[in-house]
């Protein structure tokens, strides 16, 4: 067996390095964007629940799709998120709840309870859409955290969607370490959220 040298340690510390700042930049100019872009659906990507309340990840995201849909009475949402094993209910019914309490017609609400994932919310939200409607090419608005913004993208693009973001804040307590960890996300999507 081989030895790892100092300089093949070195050369996997640069390039681990080099690829998290150019995660990072990519992820902060996403989650900056704003679009003004007619969509066909918005989809709120599901966070964590505490019982049957939204996080404050949740409830950002939740605020920002409420604002939008106010504006846009003719676009349908899709709330996506499963039910964690510390959480009383799915967290799509806790989006659903929080829209339609806050103004938005339940018939523009559609349900997607059984993801466990980012991919996952896209893929099943994807499944919902094409049951409703055959348009190629759907243009959907994300709803999700400033530093989820360009993995949520990215993946609604490999499934073939045309994603748009809609960047809620994060909340302050959190930044640092989502931004840290949404890097290991964003390289393990790279290769194995297909």
């Amino acid at each position: 067996m081989k030895k790892i040298t100092l300089k093949t340690i070195t050369t996997l510390a640069l390039i681990v390095l080099v690829s998290f700042f150019i995660v990072e930049v990519l992820m902060i100019v996403e989650g900056s964007r704003k679009t003004v872009d007619k969509v066909d659906y918005v989809i709120v990507l599901g966070a964590r629940l505490y019982g049957e309340k939204p996080s404050p990840a949740l409830l950002e995201r939740l605020k920002f799709a409420k604002e939008y849909l106010s504006e846009n009475k003719d676009v349908k949402v899709i709330v996506s998120g499963g039910q964690g094993m510390d959480e009383d209910i799915s967290e799509a019914q806790a989006m659903k709840k929080y829209l339609v309490d806050n103004g938005i017609d339940k018939d523009s609400v559609i349900i997607e309870d059984k993801s466990t994932s980012t991919f996952e919310n896209l893929q099943f939200s994807l499944e919902k859409i094409k049951q409703l409607d055959d348009k190629e090419n759907v243009k959907v608005l994300l709803a999700t955290n400033k530093y989820h913004i360009f993995r949520a993208k990215f993946l609604a693009k490999r499934l073939g969607m045309i994603p748009y973001g809609l960047p809620a804040k994060t909340p302050i307590s959190i930044v640092v370490p989502q931004y840290i960890r949404e890097y290991f996300a964003v390289i393990k999507s790279i290769f194995f959220d297909k």
